[in-house]
């Protein structure tokens, strides 16, 4: 918590990753390391992780449907007070499957 204020005081950035955003949200450190983020990406969220991130951010029901129930690489880029979505279709080329995380696609290679 110390070090992602001072890196934002020195205007660095701070980068944190999680597959479950749930676990942040139960703690009262990590909601504020998250609120006071100018940077976020969003892909598809729990229905309870939605609400809460909601709730948070001030994201409205619009927004929320760009992270219910979407295809991979795409989601929700919050950048200071401006949330907008976003939709990647990376080409499925060598660089592609070089990068995949997905078992499918790992087995292909």
């Amino acid at each position: 918590f110390t070090l992602w204020k001072r890196v934002r005081k020195y205007g660095a950035c701070c980068t944190g990753l999680t597959q479950n955003v749930d676990d942040l949200l139960q703690s009262h450190t990590a909601r504020t390391m998250l609120a006071n983020s100018e940077f976020l990406v969003m892909l598809n969220q729990a229905a309870t992780d939605r609400e809460e991130l909601a709730k948070l951010l001030n994201i409205s029901d619009n927004q929320l449907s760009y992270i219910t129930n979407v295809d991979f690489g795409r989601g929700l880029i919050k950048c200071g007070s401006a949330i907008v979505p976003f939709m990647d279709n990376f080409p499925k080329n060598h660089l592609y499957k070089l990068m995949s995380t997905k078992p499918a696609d790992l087995n292909a290679a």
